[in-house]
Order: structure tokens, then sequence, then C-alpha cells
């Protein structure tokens, strides 16, 4: 299923809009290439420009640093995958089978196209934020880059799954720990399963839908937990 959507990005995120422009769009693409392949540490905006055959100037007028780079490209997946989640679980009842949708997408289960976006796979961008996404938060600035609202896209859909959560028990006080808990619970296990297999179950197969089932055996164990 392909999904054409134009998602609004914080426009303190980036000096000029790279959507808007073919230089701005080379950045986005072999950025998250290069930040997927080589990690947060090891890229740098001259090794881009290089990429790309421009100069590092370039690449400047549009992003302060890398870190907002990384920023803009994971608050584009997550507001992608809020966009799927709501589409899919669109005038459906049974909460079960919202829970089983929304864990399907986290893990790409669910068919869908990048369209709209950086001009890059899919697969790019959701190894991406599995491997580098937890790097946007985990810095010194967490607490100015909060109050920027840096990180509402994730918050949006934190909220938005744990509201699943609630119409499968209401009396669940913890929604909103086991939803955070149980993304970035999928990060990691997805890269256990691929490069770290003995902390997991999945390291033979690699199969990613097993992780969705450990998932949505945590999530209904928990939700059954009403004391």
């Amino acid at each position: 299923m392909n999904w054409q959507i134009q998602i609004q990005l914080n426009e303190k995120l980036f000096l000029r809009d790279p959507a808007h422009s073919d230089v701005g769009r080379s950045i986005l693409k072999h950025g998250a290439i290069m930040i997927e392949k080589m990690g947060l540490e090891e890229f740098t905006f001259k090794k881009l420009a290089t990429k790309m055959k421009t100069n590092e100037s370039s690449v400047y007028r549009y992003f302060e640093n890398k870190h907002r780079l990384l920023l803009y490209l994971v608050d584009w997946y997550w507001q992608w995958i809020e966009y799927q989640c709501v589409v899919s679980t669109n005038n459906m009842k049974d909460p079960h089978k919202k829970l089983d949708i929304i864990l399907d997408i986290l893990m790409l289960e669910a068919e869908a196209e990048l369209v709209g976006g950086p001009d890059i796979g899919i697969q790019v961008l959701h190894k991406l934020v599995m491997k580098e996404g937890s790097k946007s938060y985990l810095t010194n600035h967490v607490t100015e880059d909060n109050k920027n609202q840096f990180f509402k896209p994730y918050k949006d859909l934190c909220a938005r799954i744990a509201a699943v959560f609630l119409e499968i028990n209401p009396k669940y006080k913890y929604a909103r720990s086991l939803t955070s808990t149980v993304l970035e619970m999928a990060h990691h296990q997805y890269f256990f399963m691929h490069n770290l297999p003995r902390l997991t179950d999945f390291g033979r197969a690699k199969d990613a839908t097993e992780i969705v089932n450990f998932l949505r055996h945590l999530v209904i164990a928990s939700l059954s937990y009403s004391r």
C-alpha cells in the first residue's frame, strides 16, 4: 500500500527547508543512507558534501549540525508511522486487532512504501531509527530540545498507542510507560537480532515476525495485570 503524504516538521529543526530544493532532498537522501551505514559518530557534513560533490557550506545552509539532521529524519519517520497507524485502524472497533496492526507497522510487517519523504527505501530509514534513533534524545541538551518540541512526533505516537492499550484495559495504570518500553524494545531486539543474537531468541531465524509475537505477548501479559 502506498501513502502519498506531506508531513510538516518543526521549523526549528532546519535553517532552510530541505524538502523544497534538489540540494535539500539530496542531503536527506544521502545523509540518511550514510548515517545508517556508518553511524552518527563517524558521519560528518564534510563526508556528506564529498558524497554529494558539493561544498560543506551547502549542507550547513540547511542544517545547523548533524544532530539536527538526525532529528529531522527520525521525526519524519515517527510521523509517518503514526499516520499509518491512524489510517490502518480507522473505524476499527476491536482494540486487539488494532494492537496487531500497530505492532506489524512498527516492525514494517505491514506493506507500505515511503512516499512523500526522503528519497530512500523505507528499510533504510527503519534501520537508521532502530540503530541511531535513541541518539536523537540521549544528549546533554535534551531539555532544550524538548522545550523546542523536537520529540513531539515520538510523544504523539506513544500517546496514540497508549490509547489503544487503554481500550483493551481501561484500568491499566502504566499505558505510556508500556508504550515507550515497547517502542524501545522493538529497536533493541531488532538490532540484537542482527548484531548480538545471543541477547535474543530470534538470532537464528532473524525473522521480525517473531519480534512482533514477543511484543504482543508482552503487551497482553502486561495489560492483563490490573492491580
